[in-house]
């Protein structure tokens, strides 16, 4: 894989990983924020009886409130300001008209754009009680994700990512989605370099400060393999068991990682209290 660090102007940056400048962690930080507190406010409003349709406005409510965009709107022809994906959904649950029964768990994800930089981020939700296994499911991903963001560093790989997470979701015997995967960002949504939820340490792209990233694991209770359903976007659990995802946009930085997206409120994982 190879980098770009100062691009020319008409320079095409595709299939290299960018490195970004010292200024411009600010800016991800500005839209992380917006996006991180947008889910904070969603804390107390998921409960039984909300539709995912008033979820999605109060979102979009939120993002213009607070200067920013939302990504997600006409982006390759969504509609919607978040996603939200209940039970077995996978990722990309469109919102509507479906009303949360108690017991639900969702992933609500949301993309700001502020600046022009992204913040792109999820959080697991509880609509009510859930049960004892989706409880253990999201504590699990929520796991997952952070065995994921310990490792990065400089002169570490996509793959020791890949392979903290794996290691942490199967000795729990749960399974790690292979078909979607965590993606550069900053000024744009989606960049290299692709970061699987899974693979071998040493493997994959060599982590350089100042790259840009999603880590976003998203965890199966029964088999990892998905399909897509026939409205192009939602994907789900082929064996119709609990899927649950974390996600986190952050930096490399000279020693470590930085970390955009996490909750000024402290509501990183529910059970949620605001």
């Amino acid at each position: 894989m190879s980098y770009i660090e100062d691009m020319e102007a008409g320079e095409d940056p595709t299939g290299l990983v960018r490195i970004h400048k010292p200024e411009d962690f600010e800016g991800m930080r500005k839209a992380g924020q917006v996006s991180a507190r947008a889910l904070d406010m969603l804390a107390s409003e998921v409960k039984p009886g909300v539709t995912t349709q008033r979820i999605d406005d109060l979102v979009y409510e939120f993002t213009m409130d607070n200067d920013a965009l939302p990504a997600t709107v006409f982006y390759k022809g969504y509609s919607k300001t978040c996603c939200t994906s209940i039970n077995h959904v996978v990722c990309h649950g469109i919102p509507g008209d479906r009303v949360l029964k108690d017991g639900d768990i969702l992933n609500i994800d949301v993309t700001s754009i502020v600046d022009g930089w992204h913040g792109d981020t999820s959080r697991m939700y509880w609509a009510g009680e859930p049960k004892v296994k989706a409880r253990r499911l999201t504590d699990v991903t929520f796991e997952c994700l952070w065995k994921g963001i310990e490792v990065i560093k400089p002169g570490a790989t996509t793959g020791d990512i890949g392979a903290a997470i794996q290691a942490h979701a199967e000795s729990q015997r749960c399974s790690v989605v292979k078909d979607f995967c965590g993606h550069g960002l900053g000024r744009v949504f989606h960049e290299p370099p692709n970061i699987l939820h899974y693979g071998r340490a040493g493997d994959g792209t060599v982590l350089r400060e100042g790259m840009f990233f999603t880590v976003e694991p998203m965890i199966n209770l029964g088999k990892w393999q998905v399909k897509l359903l026939n409205d192009g976007w939602t994907a789900v659990t082929k064996d119709k068991s609990l899927s649950a995802q974390f996600e986190h946009s952050l930096g490399v930085t000279a020693d470590g990682v930085e970390v955009f997206t996490k909750s000024p409120a402290g509501l990183d994982r529910p059970p949620y209290s605001s």
